[in-house]
């Protein structure tokens, strides 16, 4: 099987991907790349032992590395973090109307995207091709909304309800969707990289051409509610 490097560019978002016929593979990195350790502790603590490497590393380069790790949180560890209150504003729900305009692949925002418990039902026209990321979204409802061509990473989902919504174009990066309801939704050409669907619903969703990693195919693959229609689109064994 011969495989094609390719660059995707959408919304800011770029990486190389491997591709196959049906759904499309990114592999991790390789095994054989060389480990950089670094002590450091969120506060301020000394941390229990004084790893040698460090010392022959500067300590600008230590915390850039320290960053990159907080800012590639996966979501299986945001999961466990205390969500913060939920927003007051009264218009918060109409914040997904106009999306993140700063950061994308790394979920940087200027003002928090709190979408929890909003009604999107049947929305057709203002969501597609937003950026939302970092949104919080637990127990929203986007059922039968067209979500094409928007941005989710390192979206907060868990809980949802995403029947039949339309995500083709998409770039769903490191979200969380466990327990969310995601019956008949459309994944067509989607990047899936990082997202969890832990005990999500998936009865009926369509994978055409997807963009996901090898790892996380695996993880995705053993979701009971996949039809075999859905487990052949997306290769699994």
């Amino acid at each position: 099987m011969a495989a094609l490097s390719t660059p995707l560019s959408h919304n800011g978002f770029s990486r190389s991907f491997f591709s196959t016929r049906r759904s499309k593979i990114v592999y991790p990195f390789p095994h054989s790349l060389p480990r950089i350790t670094c002590s450091a502790t969120r506060d301020g603590a000394e941390p229990r032992e004084n790893l040698s490497p460090c010392k022959h590393i500067s300590t600008v380069a230590c915390g850039l590395l320290a960053v990159w790790a907080l800012t590639n949180t996966s979501p299986v560890i945001a999961a466990n973090q205390r969500l913060p209150p939920l927003s007051t504003e009264p218009d918060r729900c109409e914040r997904a109307f106009v999306g993140n305009t700063i950061g994308q692949a790394n979920g940087v925002y200027d003002k928090p995207i709190d979408l929890r418990f909003c009604d999107y039902t049947n929305e057709k026209n203002q969501l597609k091709g937003k950026s939302l990321a970092a949104a919080l979204m637990s127990d929203a409802k986007f059922d039968g909304a067209d979500l094409s061509e928007v941005v989710m990473s390192k979206a907060y989902a868990v809980g949802a309800s995403f029947k039949g919504v339309d995500f083709s174009n998409a770039v769903l990066d490191r979200v969380n969707f466990g327990k969310a309801n995601l019956q008949g939704a459309l994944f067509k050409n989607t990047v899936l990289s990082g997202s969890t669907f832990d005990d999500a619903q998936l009865e009926d969703a369509v994978f055409e051409d997807t963009i996901i990693g090898y790892i996380d195919l695996q993880k995705l693959c053993v979701n009971p509610t996949i039809s075999p229609e859905g487990r052949a689109e997306l290769g699994c064994r």
